[in-house]
């Protein structure tokens, strides 16, 4: 009987935490000149439109050319899907709360996602199988619409977010392993700059590091997460890829 060969695993890096409460920051409303994205084009048929072609680089990238001891070198390629669920009240985007003993972004309000293993295809199909693995979403509730540009990571990943609308009526079973939670966010509370927040954390060696945040109820949106979700605000504010 021929076995086939176990690809080797990637080697761990250093587990990272904050070195700052991300909550207690202090902030301003980054809304300077900013309006929220209009009701019509956050309807299916305006998102198809806006989403179905790749945008160039995104507006607020952080670069986070700041990386976490232990996370320098080449990034590790990773993706997410951004999940907007097609409710009759208006879209609302799927996110989850991460278990707070997991290796990275212990604890976070993320996407579903992660690394792009080499079984994967594309980011695509990293995204829509992580997905799967933790929420449980299944495929046939998914339409792929298109992808926005990788995001560079603190914690030394490169985040490709792929843009999906899911249509009702799936049932869900996260992965209780990785996956605390499971909710849903109105999208236009997140297309509202309004509702964004702008950071400021001053770090004890004196480094100053900004970071976007969008609370919701009980849930701290942040980070990584909140600032996709801003370039996702800058794409559909200005009418979608051309």
């Amino acid at each position: 009987m021929s076995h086939q060969p176990v690809p080797p695993a990637r080697p761990r890096r250093p587990p990272v935490r904050p070195a700052f409460d991300p909550q207690t920051q202090p902030w301003t409303v980054a809304d300077t000149g900013l309006a929220a994205v209009a009701p019509d084009r956050l309807a299916p048929d305006a998102l198809r439109r806006a989403l179905r072609v790749p945008p160039g680089e995104p507006v607020e990238q952080a670069g986070d050319e700041m990386r976490y001891p232990g996370r320098e070198g080449v990034p590790v390629p990773a993706a997410v899907l951004i999940p907007l669920v097609t409710r009759e009240e208006g879209p609302r985007v799927m996110l989850t709360q991460r278990t707070a003993h997991l290796y990275d972004h212990a604890g976070q309000i993320s996407f579903p996602g992660g690394r792009i293993e080499t079984t994967d295809a594309d980011a695509v199909a990293a995204a829509l199988r992580e997905t799967e693995e933790e929420t449980g979403l299944p495929r046939s509730h998914i339409e792929v619409l298109g992808c926005l540009a990788p995001y560079r990571t603190a914690t030394g990943f490169v985040v490709t977010p792929v843009t999906a609308l899911v249509s009702p009526g799936f049932s869900l079973s996260p992965d209780s392993f990785e996956v605390a939670e499971v909710f849903e966010v109105p999208l236009a509370f997140l297309m509202d700059p309004a509702n964004h927040r702008r950071h400021l954390a001053t770090l004890a060696d004196g480094t100053r590091r900004h970071y976007y945040s969008m609370p919701w109820n009980e849930y701290f949106i942040w980070g990584v997460t909140a600032a996709i979700l801003r370039n996702l605000y800058r794409l559909l504010a200005e009418g979608g890829a051309q």
